[in-house]
């Protein structure tokens, strides 16, 4: 037996346990054949579409907004039917636990009571708030930027500085985006920040130099009073997609570089460059891409090699995970770290001042937004663009905006 066998059909097991346990909603609520048949047509429907892009899949192509559409639609239709489940099962607790205490009662032993009409209901309309969401994160929420300020204070930041802003974007993925006219308002949106420098903290496609063709003479516009800089990311390497042969991808590798610097970015390669303003300087370095259990290309010792301890430093590095294991500690120690990478799972809840949530923050220990140890900060982007899930449920696009004071 094939040993991919046992998980496909412990796989397709589990999915017909939940659409059997799922149906039981409309089975409860309408008596109609229509209703029933209609619901059972749909889910169906969004298995076989996501099986054929599947199967269809090239992945000499990588994720093309095809296959990104196929995963959104499974998800919009799949994470509402967790929702009833929860629901029902409650209820089934609730419905066994009376059955339980029938059985070892004194009096006679009563049958199963039936599902009530109401608490099925509940669970069609409780299901109908993340079904609602993921319609509006596809077709709207993904474009929905919003602007994320800060202001950090240092003992040792050049006076010069003080007041100094920096615009950071992060994960564009140009190879997901579809609509030119979305993207230039995002793009116009950073340019309306006015800040002294702008910094790119990686992954500018999903996989192919290519991608971004259609996208250049937007992405050309961006503005800072002082310089761009960027970094790469781990899709910026190519290895989430089958290549013909390894000098496709290295040829590749080189026009994604290239992009940088059409664009009007200075790419820094595990390099650091000395930013200077009013005689006195700070140090931004940027490193390759290292992320724990993906592309460990930087080297953050030869990125540092030629700057001081002493300096104040500014560091680019696209996966967070990095500042957790490697940074924060070092005794170098870099003031600022800014990173993306985590896109916080594109889906989560985010009330400001009383919760922020998303299944991001089971892998990651900085998911999104700002943290700081010892002093030291580190700023996880949530991302400009989107990728897999073509959309965003409540962790929207961001660009930040961090502004720098002498204590």
């Amino acid at each position: 037996m094939p040993r991919w066998l046992i998980p496909l059909l412990i796989l397709v097991t589990l999915i017909i346990a939940i659409e059997i346990y799922t149906f039981q909603v409309f089975k409860t609520i309408s008596k109609s054949a229509l209703i029933r048949f209609s619901f059972l047509a749909i889910s169906v429907g969004v298995y076989l579409y996501f099986l054929l892009t599947i199967l269809t899949y090239d992945r000499s192509q990588g994720q093309t907004p095809q296959f990104q559409l196929a995963m959104g639609i499974l998800l919009t239709f799949s994470i509402p039917k967790l929702v009833i489940i929860l629901v029902l099962f409650g209820e089934d607790a609730y419905r066994g636990g009376l059955k339980l205490m029938s059985a070892i009662s004194s009096e006679e032993t009563q049958s199963l009571v039936g599902r009530r009409k109401f608490i099925s209901q509940v669970a069609l309309g409780l299901a109908a708030i993340p079904f609602a969401s993921f319609i509006y994160g596809i077709v709207q929420g993904k474009y929905n930027y919003k602007v994320i300020k800060y202001q950090l204070t240092f003992d040792d930041l050049p006076e010069a500085f003080d007041g100094y802003t920096i615009t950071q974007i992060s994960d564009i993925h140009s190879g997901s985006f579809t609509n030119k006219k979305k993207i230039q308002y995002g793009v116009d949106l950073i340019n309306e920040q006015k800040s002294d420098l702008m910094l790119f903290t990686g992954d500018i496609v999903n996989n192919k130099a290519d991608e971004m063709d259609n996208w250049l003479d937007v992405f050309d516009k961006l503005e800072a009073k002082e310089g761009k800089y960027a970094i790469l990311g781990n899709h910026d390497y190519g290895d989430y997609m089958d290549w013909k042969n390894p000098q496709d991808k290295i040829d590749n590798f080189q026009k994604v570089k290239d992009i940088h610097q059409k664009i009007g970015f200075d790419l820094l390669l595990d390099e650091h460059r000395y930013l200077e303003k009013g005689g006195q300087k700070i140090a931004l370095i940027g490193v390759e891409n290292w992320g724990r259990g993906f592309n460990q290309a930087g080297d953050l010792q030869r990125a540092s090699a030629k700057i001081k301890k002493e300096d104040f430093k500014i560091l680019m590095s696209h996966d967070p995970s990095h500042w957790e294991e490697k940074v924060k500690n070092d005794d170098f120690n870099y003031h600022l770290t800014l990173s993306g990478h985590t896109h916080g799972l594109q889906m989560g809840i985010e009330i400001p001042g009383w919760l922020k949530f998303s299944p991001s923050q089971f892998v990651y220990k900085q998911w999104a937004g700002l943290y700081e140890e010892y002093g030291r900060y580190v700023n996880v982007n949530r991302g400009f663009g989107y990728h897999a899930f073509p959309g965003r449920v409540g962790i929207w696009p961001e660009i930040t905006v961090i502004e720098l004071k002498k204590s």
